[in-house]
């Protein structure tokens, strides 16, 4: 073996209930909640036996990280596909009301800073938003795809132009993307 060069090997154990399907560079993750796909590269080797999924990797350290990401990102769908991720977010206004709703995929932000025209904030990706009281909840079997949603959002209402001391008007994150609370 050549210096410097290791071979890394990460498990991780499939709980019932829940189906993946290794592909060339892909692995599927399907359960109750619905279906996700990611794509792997080349060099990992992912294999299935007796209901655990090995991922290898051979390689110097910067190939081998790989390994432990990929673990943690199977574990991650899992948790998905069977209870969801749940993000949370405060819309705070001290100087003019705002009106926050949510139209299909977009969250619609009215009289921001006194703005005349309406903020269509659109989310990509399989999620479902929620406005209660003054909170936006952001909810989705895909971790990914509800942290980006939540960080488009508060990117769209940054307050741009005053000294935000004294302007806090905004959505804030309050709740990263975090295991979903409600039943299954």
């Amino acid at each position: 073996m050549k210096k410097g060069v290791k071979i890394i090997e990460k498990e991780l154990e499939i709980p019932s209930g829940i189906d993946v399907v290794i592909g060339e560079g892909y692995f599927t993750v399907k359960g109750p909640k619905g279906e996700l796909r990611r794509d792997f590269p080349s060099y990992v080797k992912a294999s299935m036996k007796d209901g655990k999924v090995t991922f290898s990797v051979e390689g110097d350290r910067k190939k081998t990280s790989i390994a432990g990401t990929m673990k943690s990102h199977l574990s991650n769908m899992i948790h998905g596909v069977t209870h969801g991720y749940e993000g949370r977010m405060r819309f705070v206004h001290s100087h003019f009301p705002m009106k926050v709703s949510v139209d299909g995929k977009n969250l619609v932000v009215q009289n921001f800073l006194g703005e005349r025209s309406t903020r269509k904030i659109p989310c990509a990706g399989d999620i479902k938003m929620k406005v209660d009281k003054d909170e936006v909840i952001v909810t989705g079997i895909d971790k990914e795809s509800v942290g980006q949603a939540i960080a488009n959002i508060e990117q769209k209402t940054k307050v741009r132009g005053f000294d935000r001391r004294v302007f806090q008007d905004g959505i804030y994150i309050i709740q990263k993307p975090v295991p979903s609370k409600e039943k299954s």
